[in-house]
């Protein structure tokens, strides 16, 4: 908003833009051109990984029906984030390679609204740890031994925390 003669660009994850869709309308109410590089992991791929270090296995963090004995797991489920992005009145496009990428960034600068790529990538194939601390407290008393794992890793790891202040 400080350059309307900049190009904005927004990257960001299919989890939170479920979160937070509705502000594709506020930027076109207000004519804010953006242009959002939509990953879809099909889920929270991100928060999914950081609880299955937890010991807790990434309950509810993929876009899946509950199966027959109630529990995650089940089929797939479809979301069309383009579809979502083109119902709230953005431009929206999919980009399946590198080069469809960059193509679609180029027709994203031509418009004059706002814009969505939607790039598909898989749940599990992300970044695996962020070689720093992240302090989540694990449950203290559980059966799984992968709880109890995470429980010990994690008062290993808060000896080590720093305080800055």
């Amino acid at each position: 908003m400080a350059d309307p003669s900049r190009e904005v660009y927004v990257l960001i994850g299919d989890g939170s833009y479920l979160m937070m869709a509705q502000e594709i309308v506020t930027a076109l109410q207000e004519h804010i051109k953006i242009n959002i590089v939509l990953l879809d992991n099909h889920g929270f791929s991100s928060i999914g990984g950081l609880s299955r270090a937890c010991g807790s296995e990434g309950f509810g963090t993929e876009y899946r029906y509950r199966n027959g004995n109630g529990k995650d797991g089940g089929k797939p489920i479809a979301v069309d984030f383009a579809a979502n992005a083109a119902s709230l009145g953005a431009y929206a496009v999919r980009a399946t390679s590198h080069s469809e990428l960059a193509e679609a960034l180029e027709k994203c600068r031509a418009q004059d609204r706002v814009s969505v790529v939607v790039v598909e990538t898989d749940y599990h194939d992300r970044v695996a740890g962020y070689e720093s601390w992240w302090d989540v407290p694990i449950a203290e008393v559980s059966t799984s031994e992968r709880v109890q794992q995470a429980s010990r890793r994690y008062e290993e790891g808060k000896k080590r925390e720093r305080r800055f202040w």
